[in-house]
């Protein structure tokens, strides 16, 4: 994995996170100092493929991309570029694979949303947090997951807020086969 740096006309490519860091720190304007640093080496460690931008002062940035580019004219001819299918793969999250995969039985789901209530005192609205759990029959956890939604829409206020099903608000458990 490479590394390409920009700052305005001050481009290079280089191996390793240690040459990234010695280029910037020979910009005087950047000022790199240990929090920069360490920023920059945990980015380069972490599985992001997307290009980093740094701000240097306002409307001032440098920037960083990943590349498997070896030399700057492949990368700017962009012959390194990520394949796309295997970008996709990468993006789909275990969460995601999780909740559509198909297993018919009990599921115990818990979703966390936002219920609107009238307030008696005053006569206004007010968002408040509300925990369902439910045991349910499913073919999965999306399928638990609009069952859920289309059980409380008929129920609560129709301004209340369900949450994503791939967020944190909402989580299902299997618990076995149905009898």
């Amino acid at each position: 994995m490479n590394l390409y740096l920009r700052y305005f006309d001050k481009e290079t490519l280089v191996t390793s996170v240690d040459e990234a860091i010695a280029f910037l720190a020979s910009i005087d304007e950047i000022g790199m100092n240990p929090m920069l640093e360490a920023d920059i080496r945990e980015y380069v460690n972490s599985d992001v493929y997307f290009p980093k931008r740094y701000k240097v002062r306002p409307r001032v940035y440098f920037i960083i991309i990943k590349t498997e580019a070896q030399t700057m004219q492949d990368f700017k001819e962009k012959k390194a570029v990520r394949p796309a299918v295997a970008a996709k793969e990468r993006s789909t999250s275990p969460v995601i694979l999780k909740l559509n995969e198909e297993k018919f039985g009990w599921y115990e789901c818990v979703m966390d949303f936002k219920r609107v209530l009238l307030v008696p005192g005053t006569g206004k609205f007010q968002y408040r947090d509300t925990r369902f759990v439910v045991q349910l029959k499913g073919m999965s956890g999306i399928d638990c997951y609009n069952r859920i939604v289309e059980h409380l829409r008929e129920r609560v206020d129709e301004r209340s807020q369900f949450p994503s099903a791939k967020g944190k608000n909402f989580r299902f458990t299997y618990l076995g086969m149905a009898k």
